[in-house]
């Protein structure tokens, strides 16, 4: 299958390039009878926009969805859904340099190579975290379906911005603080410590990463399929086709390395005739399968690579190594707009094994 599509019931292809006129996604899969509007999507998009703090890149653009092809009345036909964004903010000038002198840390040079110099260049073409608007036009979907036939639900927050760390928070409280700050952190006192360091790291042309958690609860028991598509296997997958993402983690991850079985087991227990367990080191999934605990999951953002601190790096026509400072409006810190991000993307996700695995029908009845 080729690499511009995700999926094998739920289906999206991303179209577009970061400069080019439009962005988009072609949906392929979901169920009739979904109740489906602009509206539904464009709260996610306003989210991950550029342009919303002084912590993102200042590129301005509105972003608005237009649905061109799925739905009639107010509802999903069965038919592919195409949704699309105008690109109405590009300047392709600051491009020119890159061309020729590849940025450390980014995928100018080897995409260079694999098309032949082909490929489009400007703003990072396929390759930029523009395209992510492609993945929250599709999550939002999914968000939406999961959320009307099962009941799921998917909240994302910041967790760490460079060394700093927020204090562990209740889902109940990142629910209500995490859109409260320009970070997108549940700890709104590390939150502003975290809006200083990228405004240091920004002053001196620089950049930060940090940590986005994922937590999704309703999550019926037995989502996913053995080995090769199991839960973790393809979250994993979709979640590293976000730009800058080098790390995801499922439970107690790397911590859970440092436990014994006994304290890393996740012992049975029954309240209210549903089986539950006392802890949730697992992270929701045992064996590649939801175990009807909340999902919960860590990725791990690097610092941007477009930074305006000179680097090195090879001048392609003269072979020669140069300086580089990369010019244009780039995102000191990719991590404040990626909450809604990493929730689409773990919604798609959802949304195609519940439909391979039987647990949505066709055709959604109310």
């Amino acid at each position: 299958m080729p690499g511009n599509t995700l999926g094998e019931r739920f289906v999206t292809m991303s179209f577009g390039e970061s400069h080019g006129r439009c962005l988009g996604m072609v949906l392929d899969g979901c169920p009739a009878g979904l109740p489906l509007q602009e509206s539904d999507i464009q709260p996610q998009l306003d989210r991950r926009r550029p342009g919303t703090s002084v912590v993102t890149t200042q590129r301005k653009e509105q972003d608005k969805v237009d649905i061109i092809s799925g739905t009639y009345n107010g509802f999903t036909t069965g038919a592919p859904i195409c949704a699309i964004l105008w690109n109405q903010d590009q300047n392709s000038a600051h491009y020119e340099l890159i061309k020729s002198n590849p940025r450390p840390g980014h995928a100018d040079y080897p995409a260079m190579i694999k098309y032949g110099g082909f490929t489009d260049h400007r703003g990072g073409g396929r390759f930029s975290g523009r395209l992510t608007a492609t993945l929250v036009m599709a999550g939002s979907i999914a968000q939406k379906l999961l959320g009307y036939s099962l009941g799921v639900e998917t909240t994302a927050y910041t967790t760490a911005i460079g060394d700093i760390r927020a204090e562990q928070v209740d889902l109940i409280t990142a629910k209500k603080n995490r859109y409260t700050n320009d970070v997108r952190c549940p700890d709104v006192a590390k939150a502003e410590e975290m809006k200083s360091a990228i405004m240091r790291a920004k002053k001196v042309g620089d950049s930060l990463g940090g940590i986005v958690e994922c937590i999704t609860t309703g999550v019926p028991v037995g989502i996913g399929e053995p080995i090769f598509s199991s839960l973790e296997s393809d979250l994993s997958k979709a979640l590293f086709s976000i730009p800058a993402v080098k790390a995801v983690e499922f439970g107690s991850g790397f911590n859970g390395t440092r436990m014994r079985g006994s304290e890393n087991n996740d012992p049975y227990f029954k309240q209210n005739d549903k089986i539950v367990t006392t802890t949730n080191n697992s992270g929701g999934i045992l064996g590649g399968l939801s175990n009807g605990m909340p999902i919960e999951l860590r990725v791990g953002f690097k610092p941007a690579s477009s930074i305006a601190k000179t680097q090195k790096t090879i001048n392609l026509i003269t072979g020669e190594q140069t300086d580089l400072s990369v010019p244009g409006r780039h995102d000191p810190c990719v991590v404040p707009r990626a909450p809604p991000i990493v929730e689409c993307v773990v919604s798609m996700v959802l949304a195609d094994l519940a439909l391979r695995g039987g647990f949505i029908p066709p055709i959604l009845r109310r």
